[in-house]
């Protein structure tokens, strides 16, 4: 009896590891039911958008609005599409995003490096922590009639209220992140010997980017709203000259058309934002 036992576990030890029973793998889902997963998601994501298109488009039509001042979205579409056949649209979205983006660009590189020192350095907190407050409670469109005094009309004082508006969000985000990161973290990196500049590269701006990159969302909004604002009051081109124009020449399907074009570049100047916080994240 023993030897049999010996024998069995001799030949139960000799058998090929293939013969032996695989893991089971757990299944994945049919590529049908991703599709159909990922086709549900859409539809609810944008069910509320759809409704809304849908009441701009029947309201006008059906008589529950007057046409006249609303125009119906499939009419706006054929202004949207005439507007970019001519070439017209296309001219006054690449002047917007001119004036837009060099505001943004400069507001980032002023507010950060700033909001840096003033989260990190309580002398120059105190020295400048009033000038700002009044200045954040000043609202940008309120010192347009100033800008435009001191800077003229042209692009100069249009980007310079740009970059007033988007700078503030920039500011008191990178404030607000650099201030909140972990000083445990902070006392064991020092430990180690970085201090200094390498500091904030290594360890401060990266723990502080989510903050900072919510403020930056938010001053991209501002950009947007701003660039409008100075259009609409003094401007030969532009998106903001577009709808004021086609406002007073009574052209509402080009004023909807304008406006459309507006809400359609700063919701993918949003979403580009968010696409680039996930990939900065992720390389932190």
């Amino acid at each position: 009896m023993v030897d049999t036992a010996e024998k069995s576990a001799v030949r139960a030890a000799s058998t090929p590891a293939a013969l032996s029973p695989a893991p089971t793998v757990p299944e994945s889902p049919p590529v049908g039911a991703k599709l159909g997963r990922l086709i549900r998601t859409v539809a609810w994501r944008s069910a509320a958008v759809l409704i809304f298109l849908a009441i701009w488009q029947f309201a006008p039509t059906l008589g529950w609005a007057d046409r006249t001042f609303l125009t119906p979205f499939s009419e706006v579409i054929r202004a949207l599409w005439e507007l970019a056949v001519s070439g017209e649209l296309w001219e006054d979205v690449s002047i917007s995003l001119i004036r837009s983006l060099s505001g943004f660009f400069i507001a980032i590189s002023v507010g950060v490096p700033l909001g840096l020192l003033i989260a990190w350095y309580r002398g120059v907190a105190n020295f400048l922590n009033p000038l700002l407050t009044i200045f954040l409670n000043t609202a940008a469109v309120a010192l347009l009639p100033v800008f435009v005094l001191i800077l003229g009309i042209d692009e100069t004082s249009k980007i310079a209220i740009i970059a007033y508006a988007c700078v503030w969000p920039v500011l008191y985000n990178t404030i607000s992140g650099a201030r909140n990161v972990d000083p445990l973290l902070i006392k064991s990196v020092q430990s180690l010997g970085v201090k200094g500049p390498k500091l904030f590269q290594k360890v401060i701006l990266p723990a502080a980017l989510p903050t900072i990159f919510t403020g930056i969302r938010l001053a991209g909004a501002a950009s947007i709203l701003i660039l409008i604002t100075t259009e609409l009051v003094g401007a030969k081109a532009g998106l903001g000259y577009l709808i004021s124009s086609s406002q007073y020449n009574f052209q509402i399907p080009q004023m909807y058309a304008g406006i459309v074009t507006v809400a359609a570049i700063g919701v993918g100047f949003n979403a580009l934002l968010v696409y680039l916080e996930r990939r900065v994240s992720h390389g932190r």
